[in-house]
């Protein structure tokens, strides 16, 4: 029996370790960072407060129950020892005869070090309980100033990146700035703040169709959404968000949308790794120079020879 070490409990990670627990000939052995899977689609909604993270998360360790050939190990992936064939997670060492990396990708913030220690992503459920805590207080905090200035400050709300992600959240805080902020916080007599969607390129969603992309800005902008194509988030700098032309907008909350990039695998030669941090694969995405290493999903990037 072949031991197959997964690293990464998302839909390619988890799809792969279910079809191989079925087979006799593999013991599977699932490596995540945290004890659940999630629904990334609906993360937007746990941010908002419209679902709660229960909602779209189920644990590994009851999902595998009755599974006798799967094993769920819980711990970041730190390094491979392909010499060795095995990996170094937070938690200790295992070994592996097949390697599967299906990590998928972080939020890339393209090297601005201030947006990184300050702006909030949105890539796990930790991060939309983040957003979500984060505006409420902002606008409890808000909702006490005396100042104006200070206000929109607080009440303001810029999301980098109009993508699908930027797109949902977006609408999503403008329905509640519309529908439901007025009944919570009755202290607040109009909207103080404004909900900014930025983007470098000259639509929204700019992988979708023309219709879907002037339907979403029109939808947003009937919602009140102020939106800012062809600009970039260039810094973000005592709640002053920097933008490539314009003045810079006053907002306690920055919200980034704005890419992703593949994690980091430390361990394998630097001329396996491409833009992006992904994973040169062939056409089994097996990793080159290694029969015994592959990458699935996100994270690998394929080539036709």
């Amino acid at each position: 029996m072949k031991t197959v070490v997964i690293v990464g409990g998302g839909f390619a990670g988890l799809t792969l370790a279910k079809t191989l627990s079925k087979s006799p000939h593999f013991q599977v052995k699932l490596v995540v960072g945290n004890n659940y899977h999630f629904f990334p689609p609906l993360l937007y909604q746990v941010a908002t407060a419209f679902i709660e993270p229960s909602n779209i998360s189920y644990p590994f360790r009851k999902m595998f129950q009755g599974r006798q050939n799967i094993r769920f190990c819980m711990g970041n992936l730190q390094r491979i020892f392909p010499e060795t064939k095995t990996i170094e997670t937070e938690n200790g060492n295992i070994s592996y005869d097949y390697l599967v990396l299906a990590m998928g990708t972080e939020s890339n913030f393209f090297g601005n070090e201030n947006v990184m220690k300050d702006a909030l992503p949105m890539k796990t459920i930790d991060d939309a309980l983040n957003i979500r805590n984060h505006i409420l207080l902002k606008l409890e905090q808000a909702v006490r100033s005396k100042s104006i200035q200070d206000r929109q400050r607080l009440a303001n709300i810029v999301i980098a990146g109009g993508g699908p992600t930027g797109v949902e959240l977006a609408g999503m805080m403008a329905e509640m700035a519309r529908n439901i902020s007025f009944k919570d916080y009755p202290e607040v007599s109009s909207r103080v703040g404004k909900i900014y969607l930025i983007d470098g390129s000259p639509t929204l969603l700019g992988s979708m169709s023309k219709r879907a992309q002037d339907e979403a800005f029109d939808v947003l902008s009937n919602l009140g959404v102020q939106i800012m194509l062809n600009t970039l988030v260039k810094d973000y700098v005592n709640d002053e968000v920097i933008l490539s032309s314009g003045p810079a907008i006053n907002s306690a909350t920055l919200i980034w949308a704005s890419g992703v990039i593949a994690r980091e695998v430390k361990g394998l030669p630097a001329e396996t790794i491409t833009k992006g941090r992904r994973i040169i694969v062939d056409a089994v995405n097996m990793v080159k120079g290694y029969d015994d290493i592959f990458v699935i999903g996100d994270q690998c990037f394929q080539t036709s020879d």
